[in-house]
């Protein structure tokens, strides 16, 4: 498909009061963003994620590079040109950004009344996406008689008002509950499957990521320092960044402290053994196992799936002699199955640990 954004060596410096050295928010950044699809955009803060949205929609210029969307380049085009070309880009916020004192469609209906669509028009578009984010019960409430993720619907509607073929989403799920943060984001992936609205999610949180995205493109101090499918960046990231990301979504390799834990318990060595979709994967493994005559203990792990694919990872013990265990291990590693030997290192807090040997094998 063709990119319906494109970003061409973009990059984009502040220059700070009483400080000679500017402040790089984005640093040559080359992407494209394909028509149809959802990007997501993944960075912890100061990443430059809500500057390269800036640039995108046009709120802000890049210090170098080119921005175009649909086709047209909007790093050169005059400011009037420019208010033109947002309104064919939706956006939505951490926020909501609603007006207090319009009611839910006359915050869906504002962007209309400054297109200048006529009053008959306007009120069918409205009401069309209130049925399609199911609040057309809630037209005439106002944002303080909303919860937050029906804000946020409303949201999504008005941003969809002007029938925009682009929708940028920053941190749109920041603010809301694990429960209501899934139905926005099943909400999202409608409006992309069904509207065929290209999205792109920039968010610090790759369990958003993981939920709606089909590719992932990591920002890192102003950089994308990698981008992929989102299956094979949460299966094999090539980068720390990534792999910093992966593991706060998938929860399925224990931390240090937890591997502390662990070696109390379990003598042997501990190695955990990525699991992919690959058939037959887990029946491979326990051949290897047996056939090395390595005892194997799961004690620590969980596999989940992403786009109906199966992802994860699982600890084991293994207890027998080194060499039987070396030799299982590079086995393995010959048969392209990824197994990392857990080694000692100092302790850091239970961030993201994961499921318990119960829950692995459930």
């Amino acid at each position: 498909m063709p990119a319906l954004v494109r970003l061409e060596a973009v990059s984009k410096r502040y220059v700070r009061r009483d400080h000679d050295d500017p402040v790089v928010a984005v640093d040559d950044v080359t992407l494209d963003v394909e028509e149809g699809e959802v990007l997501g955009i993944i960075g912890y803060s100061g990443a430059g994620k809500s500057t390269l949205v800036r640039l995108v929609n046009a709120l802000e210029l890049p210090t170098s590079g080119r921005v175009t969307v649909a086709g047209q380049e909007l790093t050169s085009l005059p400011e009037r040109d420019r208010r033109q070309a947002r309104r064919r880009i939706g956006m939505i916020f951490q926020q909501f950004n609603l007006f207090r004192s319009r009611t839910v469609a006359g915050n869906v209906a504002y962007p209309l009344r400054v297109a200048g669509v006529p009053r008959e028009e306007r009120d069918r578009r409205v009401a069309e996406l209130l049925d399609f984010v199911g609040l057309l019960d809630r037209a005439h409430a106002y944002p303080e008689q909303l919860s937050g993720g029906q804000k946020q619907r409303v949201g999504i509607a008005r941003a969809l008002a002007t029938n925009p073929p682009l929708l940028l989403a920053d941190e749109a799920t920041s603010a809301l509950d694990p429960e209501t943060t899934t139905e926005v984001l099943s909400l999202l992936r409608r409006v992309n499957r069904e509207l065929g609205v290209t999205i792109m999610v920039i968010t610090h949180e790759m369990d958003a990521v993981r939920q709606i995205a089909d590719r992932v493109a990591v920002m890192e101090r102003g950089r994308v320092v990698e981008v992929g499918d989102v299956y094979d960046v949460f299966s094999a990231p090539r980068t720390e960044a990534a792999r910093r990301f992966v593991r706060s979504a998938l929860h399925d390799r224990p931390s240090a402290a937890t591997l502390t834990r662990l070696r109390d318990r379990h003598p042997g060595r501990l190695v955990t053994v990525r699991i992919t979709d690959e058939h037959g994967l887990q029946a491979r493994i326990d051949a290897v196992f047996a056939v090395a005559g390595v005892g194997a203990e799961l004690v620590y792990g969980g596999v989940s799936e992403i786009r109906e694919r199966r992802i994860g990872a699982l600890t084991y013990e293994l207890s027998g002699a080194d060499a039987a265990v070396d030799g299982a291990l590079a086995a393995l590693r010959q048969a392209g199955v990824t197994a990392d030997e857990e080694r000692p290192t100092a302790p850091t807090p239970d961030i993201a640990d994961g499921p318990t040997t119960e829950e692995a094998r459930s």
